[in-house]
């Protein structure tokens, strides 16, 4: 007995060491998981906090409501620069490097809008926030991926795409007071410290996955995954598309409220809260059913068909019904037109591989960027010219577009 027992422990104490650093391995992750969301959020809460800031804007710096736009809109043209720049340098010195670098240089250049007025200089700081605050985009999401088994990507992805409207909500829920109390400084001085204990949290706490080994020196580098294939960039296309009628509900769905059906501002933003809310649940549902299908497309193209249908009755409703159905679509919509977004991450830096997910991340970005920066002026200018009903209906043809767009061919199950 005593022979067995001895036989036995060796063994034992493999198993319960390694069951462990499993454990270890799993806290890690939701770690990681956390710390991108939160840094994306952080992000957010800049970007899209920006609009609450208009009327105080024009008061403080004496700016027109054209000159409170372009500082506005500095951000996200900061962004659009800098993202493949800084998926690069993810894929070349690793995710915590990038993070904690741009965070850093976004807390110094939003540090810098406190100490400068006008037009120029502050646009110039907010677009250098903006680009600096890019490297989060790209280098959380590789974080995150890193981390997660495929049967877990979806979900993890999921929730990490939640800090959009988590950024949203933040920026609406403490802009407007504080710039009502302190002033614009005030407002800033939020976000700047927002951004700067998360640049110590990610130098800190975040851990590089494991990356694959170099090449041997003389080998071959890895091929780029956009050479001879078209599959990315029709992911990166569909996705676009998708964006359109995302912002197209996001951005009027207020002002369908309270223009069409004569609902007061507080109540209507409250409802859209709700939608925004839904996204969120969206998001995650989404993750979590591809990881049960083992598949990222066709999910994608399932929920662009019901985004496009469920447009295409709103349009008809707006146009010739404007009632409660409306409301309910209105809703419905506010969280199922965002529900592919982590899909489409995720599938990009799958396809894409670890030593191209950041470019390809970059990439990704830039294309959904551009999109959301040219729904709102163009779909506002659709509905002056023709209503509701037609701008809605543009969004539900891009949504059914985009199912031709998203690729059959790498809907199979993702490879480790």
């Amino acid at each position: 007995m005593a022979n067995r027992q001895a036989l036995s422990a060796p063994g034992s104490t493999d198993r319960r060491a390694g069951a462990a650093d499993g454990d270890r391995a799993a806290r890690l992750r939701w770690l990681m998981l956390a710390l991108g969301t939160a840094a994306q959020a952080s992000s957010f809460a800049f970007v899209y906090g920006l609009p609450y800031l208009i009327p105080t804007l024009r008061h403080t710096e004496r700016l027109g409501l054209a000159g409170a736009g372009v500082l506005v809109a500095c951000p996200t043209a900061g962004m659009l620069l800098a993202l493949y720049a800084w998926g690069a340098a993810a894929d070349r010195y690793g995710e915590r490097v990038v993070l904690a670098c741009g965070l850093g240089l976004a807390t110094a250049a939003l540090a810098g809008t406190l100490l400068v007025h006008g037009l120029v200089p502050l646009g110039l700081m907010f677009a250098l926030a903006g680009a600096a605050g890019a490297s989060v985009s790209a280098a959380s999401g590789r974080v995150v991926l890193g981390w997660f088994a495929p049967e877990q990507r979806g979900l993890a992805m999921g929730i990490r795409q939640t800090s959009t409207p988590l950024g949203m909500l933040v920026a609406a829920v403490s802009m407007p007071p504080l710039a009502a109390a302190y002033g614009l400084r005030g407002a800033l001085l939020f976000v700047t410290v927002l951004s700067a204990v998360m640049t110590v949290l990610t130098a800190l706490l975040v851990v590089d996955p494991p990356r694959p080994p170099e090449p041997a020196p003389g080998a071959a580098r890895p091929a780029s995954p956009y050479s001879g294939s078209w599959t990315l960039w029709r992911i990166h296309g569909a996705s676009a598309l998708l964006v359109w009628p995302q912002f197209t509900v996001g951005a009027f769905g207020l002002v369908f409220l309270t223009e069409v059906r004569h609902w007061s501002a507080v109540e209507a933003g409250q409802l859209m809260a709700v939608g925004q809310a839904l996204a969120a649940a969206c998001r995650i549902g989404a993750g979590r059913w591809s990881d049960a299908v083992g598949s990222r497309l066709r999910p994608m193209r399932t929920l662009a068909a019901v985004v496009g249908a469920l447009s295409l009755l709103l349009a008809a409703c707006a146009q010739w019904w404007p009632s409660w159905a409306s409301v309910l679509l209105l809703v419905v919509l506010c969280g199922l037109s965002a529900s592919t977004n982590g899909l489409s991450f995720t599938s990009v830096a799958e396809l894409a591989g670890p030593r191209w997910a950041g470019r390809a991340l970059g990439v990704q970005n830039i294309g959904q960027n551009l999109t959301a920066s040219l729904a709102p002026p163009l779909a506002g200018a659709i509905i002056t010219s023709a209503g509701f009903g037609t701008a809605f209906g543009c969004a539900a043809g891009c949504a059914l577009a985009a199912i031709a767009v998203v690729p059959v061919r790498a809907a199979g199950r993702p490879g480790r």
